[in-house]
């Protein structure tokens, strides 16, 4: 009997996990849309205010985690001017999105990023490597490239379904690790392609604003050299290789100019 008491509460756990998991399912298949400037299929839970809510209120504490902005007003509105310039000339005027451009005081660490909604940072320690205009035009067409393919709407949703399907895996049956693990995977994979789409966004953002592409390949050379000899190869890292994708911007050249 007590056999088969256990027997029914199993029963009832894998019942409802396969309903959580169902349901979790069923909720990323509704959250299907286009992106209307890369054309893909996306799972998006985020409006386009509720992005801008979330770039504006991490946009501080990103500042402050690089020492601030970099106390020089002329380079700022040089930044601020190359940026106002690919958004006017591009579809990403076209966006709704509130685009602000800040140049970071990190010496040290060579990095852009973007938040959703279109806070866009760039550190002076990259800054400083960049030998002319078109170039800081490649590094923020990239990342204004991050900001409209929803690359943080897109992981966020994707991390909400895999936190639902993993808790569901765990009610079910003792799948829970498994699924964490292949949610983590799917991620990774998503980062390497959302940096290749941005590459390739980036250079037709370039292209519409007057700026030569080709100088987002001596971006990537700058990256080259700061990761050094031991870098991470492609396949453990979550960006890709500098290397293949400075044959993606190649392609994406061609594609784009006229």
């Amino acid at each position: 009997m007590r056999f088969g008491r256990g027997g029914s509460k199993f029963k009832i756990r894998l019942f409802i996990g396969i309903a959580i998991v169902a349901f979790a399912y069923l909720k990323k298949c509704s959250q299907q849309e286009t992106n209307p400037y890369t054309g893909k299929t996306q799972a998006i839970s985020l409006s386009t205010q509720q992005e801008i809510a979330i770039g504006l209120q991490q946009a501080p504490m990103m500042a402050q985690q690089h020492g601030g902005l970099y106390p020089n007003q002329k380079l700022q509105d040089f930044v601020d001017m190359v940026g106002k310039k690919l958004v006017d000339n591009s579809i990403a005027r076209k966006s709704n999105y509130k685009y602000e451009f800040h140049l970071l005081k990190d010496e040290r660490t060579i990095n852009a990023f973007a938040l959703p909604g279109g806070q866009v940072f760039i550190t002076y320690a990259l800054f400083s490597k960049l030998k002319n205009e078109d170039q800081l035009a490649g590094v923020l067409g990239h990342e204004i490239g991050h900001v409209l393919g929803k690359h943080s709407n897109e992981r966020i949703t994707d991390a909400n379904f895999w936190k639902l399907l993993t808790m569901g895996a765990s009610v079910g049956a003792d799948l829970g690790e498994l699924a964490n693990g292949i949610g983590q995977k799917t991620l990774l994979k998503n980062g390497r392609g959302d940096e290749l789409e941005s590459d390739e966004l980036g250079v037709k953002l370039m292209i519409d604003a007057g700026y030569n592409p080709e100088h987002l390949i001596g971006v990537m050379e700058i990256l080259k050299a700061a990761a050094g000899p031991n870098r991470v190869p492609e396949f453990q890292s979550s960006h890709p290789d500098p290397e293949n994708r400075i044959q993606k911007i190649k392609e994406a050249i061609r594609k784009y100019r006229k």
